[in-house]
C-alpha cells in the first residue's frame, strides 16, 4: 500500500491545530467542563436562596423579643462579631434548618447594618 508523502505532516498539522485549537477554546472562548459549570451554577443557586432568604432575617431580628441582642449587634464593629451574632441570636436559621446558615448571617448583617444607620 502506497501512502502519499502529504499523509504524515497532514496527520501531525491535524492533531497539533486540535490541541492548539483547544487550548484556544478554553482559555479565551469561555468553554469550561462540566464540572465547572455544575460548581458555578451551585454557587449562583446559592447566593440567589441567600438573597431571597435575607427579609427573612432582617424581620426576624426586627420582631425578637430580646433588645438587649440588638443593641449588642449595634455596639460591634467587626463585621464577624456582628455575623456571629446574628447566628448565635438563630435570626439566621429558617424553618426547616437545623443549625443556622453562616452565609445568610454575613449577609443579614450587612443588611442590618446599613438598616440601622
Amino acid at each position: 500500500m502506497n501512502i502519499p508523502a502529504w499523509t504524515k505532516p497532514g496527520v501531525w498539522g491535524a492533531v497539533i491545530g486540535a490541541a492548539a485549537f483547544t487550548i484556544f477554546g478554553f482559555s479565551y472562548m469561555g468553554w469550561s467542563t462540566a464540572g465547572t459549570s455544575e460548581r458555578m451554577a451551585a454557587e449562583r443557586a446559592d447566593t440567589a436562596v441567600v438573597a431571597a432568604l435575607v427579609p427573612f432575617c432582617v424581620a426576624k431580628a426586627e420582631r425578637d423579643a430580646d433588645p438587649a441582642v440588638m443593641v449588642k449587634f449595634k455596639a460591634e464593629t467587626s463585621s464577624y462579631s456582628r455575623s456571629d451574632i446574628v447566628r448565635t441570636a438563630g435570626w439566621a436559621t429558617m424553618p426547616g434548618m437545623s443549625s443556622p446558615d453562616t452565609a445568610l448571617a454575613r449577609a443579614c448583617s450587612d443588611r442590618l447594618v446599613t438598616a440601622l444607620k
